[in-house]
């Protein structure tokens, strides 16, 4: 993942209680779901496409909080994000039957790095590779780039089991309609025949090798975007690079691991301190006020999950290293990150972690938040 220019102002990651103004089916298990955006609040939630935002709801007596990318360009006053259902999935179920205009939920301000700079696209040529719902922050990343500059392409593969399960599949036809010259659209279907072999069952290294070799063409290509299962994006990654692609081109964004043996961290998981215990201290400072916790070291508890027993307000949403919203800086001691799906290089340099998966390894640790 490379390091980049954001153009939307760098906000801390913060809830505020929005109204549901549309929701919109998209197929037969997903919606997409937009929310009015106050003017006292404009500033606090613009954005870039391709960010995401949290949801936090109470579903069944559990505050739940899940993060969902937003699929509209940039609009004052209002944001949109799609919400498929997830096999089990609590909160997405949730959404898709019971969410109704005039509900209020809290929506964390924007954050991540799964963007381009505005000024930054002229003559370039942008590929993204998705599956499912990862096309979401495809959709605004391709209406921004054929939008606002005349000299961009943007070439998209999208894997779908059917046509049925293509979210955004009249949006897609229309800015295909609108730049046809300079869209290059490409529907795989894992479980429908097309008239291309090449675009007829699932991606695999062999035919990802086709559309790399046949259709994609990696040297005329200047920067990659892929989202997805991990699978899929691993797949993809490990193809691309070996074709010979600088990795600093190469950006990408999971919505789960989709790995069972990957810890996902800690979010509230009860921890008690007992007399005589061996003890981590964890120093962290939120919205200017710091606060210090202690953690037993045989409890092997993540930063946040301390942080969360004296700060409930201390940002998260999946607590599983991929959205990047629990980020702060490492200001002393050491730490072990068990996983990393959200940081940038340049992060990792100045000291970033991920509070979700990083545990103490110093009797000493002190984070910030705020910077």
């Amino acid at each position: 993942m490379a390091a980049r220019n954001l153009g939307a102002t760098k906000h801390r990651a913060r809830f505020h209680t929005l109204t549901v103004s549309e929701i919109r089916p998209l197929t037969a298990d997903s919606v997409e779901v937009s929310f009015e955006v106050p003017p006292e609040l404009h500033g606090s939630y613009d954005y870039l496409p391709g960010q995401h935002v949290a949801l936090r709801a109470n579903v069944g007596g559990h505050e739940l909080r899940r993060s969902y990318s937003i699929c509209r360009p940039p609009t004052v006053g209002s944001i949109s994000v799609a919400i498929k259902r997830d096999l089990g999935g609590v909160f997405s179920s949730w959404a898709n039957d019971s969410l109704r205009i005039g509900d209020r939920i809290d929506v964390m301000s924007p954050q991540g790095t799964f963007t381009v700079p505005l000024d930054e696209l002229a003559g370039k040529h942008f590929v993204g590779i998705a599956a499912g719902s990862g096309i979401t922050p495809l959709m605004s990343l391709a209406h921004m780039v054929l939008d606002a500059e005349a000299t961009s392409r943007f070439t998209l593969v999208y894997t779908n089991r059917t046509v049925l399960d293509v979210m955004f599949l009249e949006e897609l036809a229309d800015l295909k309609d609108r730049y046809p010259a300079r869209l290059a659209l490409h529907h795989v279907l894992s479980r429908e025949q097309r008239s291309s072999p090449l675009l007829s069952g699932r991606i695999d290294e062999e035919k990802l090798g086709i559309l790399l070799d046949a259709v994609i063409r990696p040297e005329f290509v200047d920067e990659w975007f892929l989202c997805g299962p991990f699978e899929l994006v691993e797949l993809c990654r490990v193809a691309i690079e070996r074709a010979g692609v600088d990795p600093a081109a190469v950006h990408f964004e999971l919505f789960t691991t989709g790995d069972p043996v990957v810890a996902q961290g800690d979010s509230g998981r009860p921890v008690v301190t007992n007399p005589g215990d061996a003890t981590f201290s964890i120093e962290f400072t939120l919205d200017g006020q710091t606060a210090t916790v202690a953690t037993p070291v045989h409890a092997n508890e993540s930063i946040l999950n301390a942080a969360l027993r004296v700060r409930p307000d201390v940002p998260f949403a999946c607590a599983g290293g991929v959205c990047g919203t629990c980020r702060a800086r490492l200001v002393a001691g050491n730490v072990t990150m068990t996983e990393n799906y959200a940081l940038e290089p340049d992060e990792l340099e100045k000291g970033y972690i991920l509070t979700c998966q990083s545990h103490p390894r110093t009797e000493r640790v002190v984070v910030d938040y705020d910077v």
